[in-house]
C-alpha cells in the first residue's frame, strides 16, 4: 500500500493480488529476447503481473479505480491465472470500508478489471460497494455482450450485468466528468472503447492509464500486447497520451506492473521513454 498526496486529493494504492499471463501475449509481435530483458518469465513463460487499483480522496468523494480479479472466476480460470483475490483485505488495511466507497470506475470491463465490483451472496450476486455508481462505457459493454469468439473469455458477465440491472452501473457514451476533478478519456486500442482515468487537483495531475500501457516495460509506442484488440489504435493513443502526460508532468498509475505502480514518464537523454518512480518527484 503506498500514498501520496495530488493537490487537495489523496491517492492511496490498494492491491488484488498479483496473477499470472503469458509473457509472449503480454508483449504481441516483440520478439522474447528483448522483452525478458525487461521481465524475467518463469519457466513456463509467464508473468508474474499486478493488480494495481487505487483510491483516491476528494474531500467530497472516495473513488475506487478498477476492481481487480475478484473471486468469483472458474477453479479452472483460479489454477491458470493462481490470482490471489486480495482487495477486500487490501482496503482493510487502508481502513477504508466497501460502504464508504461513492464511486467504482471501471478503465473497460475484462475480467481482470472489474471483478469486485460484485460478490456472491448465498446464490445471488450482490454489489461490493452497496453505495457506489460504477461507471463504464457502454460500448465496452455492448461488445462484451457480443461474447466474441476472439474475447468472450475476457468478459464474465456477473461483473457487471447485475449492476446495470439494478440501476447502480452508468454507461458512459465517451469522454466524461464523473465527479469535481476526476474524469474519463477513451483512448482506444486495447479495446475499441477502453478508458483512462484523469485526476486533477491544485494544478497537478495524475492519470491511471488502464490497458493502454500496462507496466512500464510497455512505455515503447510499439510495444503493444496481442491482446490488443486494435494494436494501431494503441499506437497512436500511445503518442496522444504523451504528448500531454509528459510536458504536464503526470503522475502516471500503470495497472499491472508489479514493482513500479505508479510513475513518472520522461524522455532520457537518448529520446527513449524511461519511468521515474513517484519517490523521486512531486508530489510525494
Amino acid at each position: 500500500m503506498h500514498r501520496t498526496t495530488l493537490g487537495d486529493f489523496e491517492l492511496i494504492l490498494v492491491s488484488d493480488g498479483t496473477y499470472f499471463l503469458d509473457g509472449g501475449a503480454m508483449f504481441g509481435v516483440v520478439p522474447k529476447p528483448m522483452w525478458e530483458k525487461k521481465c524475467k518469465p518463469d519457466e513456463l513463460n509467464r508473468l508474474r503481473l499486478g493488480l494495481n487499483t487505487v483510491v483516491v480522496r476528494t474531500g467530497k468523494h472516495n473513488v475506487l479505480i478498477e476492481t481487480g480479479i475478484g473471486n468469483k472466476l472458474p477453479e479452472k480460470s483460479v489454477a491458470i491465472h493462481q490470482n490471489e483475490a486480495k482487495l477486500l483485505d487490501s482496503l482493510e488495511e487502508a481502513r477504508i470500508a466497501p460502504d464508504e466507497i461513492d464511486v467504482v470506475i471501471n478503465t473497460h470491463l475484462h475480467f481482470d478489471h472489474c471483478g469486485w465490483n460484485t460478490m456472491r451472496k448465498g446464490d445471488h450476486v450482490v454489489a461490493t460497494f452497496p453505495r457506489a455508481r460504477y461507471f463504464a462505457q457502454e460500448g465496452e459493454w455492448r461488445h462484451g455482450c457480443m461474447q466474441h469468439e476472439r474475447d468472450r473469455v475476457s468478459y464474465l458477465s456477473d461483473n457487471y450485468d447485475p449492476l446495470i440491472r439494478n440501476g447502480q452501473m452508468q454507461l458512459l457514451h465517451g469522454d466524461s466528468e464523473i465527479v469535481p476533478g476526476i474524469s474519463v478519456k477513451v483512448l482506444p486500442g486495447h479495446t475499441r472503447n477502453h478508458q483512462s482515468v484523469i485526476i486533477k487537483s491544485g494544478g497537478q495531475t495524475a492519470c491511471y492509464v488502464g490497458d493502454l500501457i500496462p507496466t512500464t516495460a510497455h512505455l515503447p509506442p510499439t510495444w503493444v500486447m496481442a491482446y490488443d484488440l486494435f494494436p494501431l489504435e494503441t499506437i497512436a493513443s500511445r503518442h496522444r497520451f504523451y504528448e500531454q502526460a509528459i510536458p504536464e508532468r503526470w503522475l502516471c498509475i500503470f495497472t499491472h506492473d508489479p514493482h513500479t505502480p505508479w510513475a513518472y514518464v520522461e524522455m532520457d537523454e537518448k529520446q527513449k521513454l524511461v519511468s521515474r518512480p513517484v519517490s523521486e518527484g512531486v508530489p510525494a
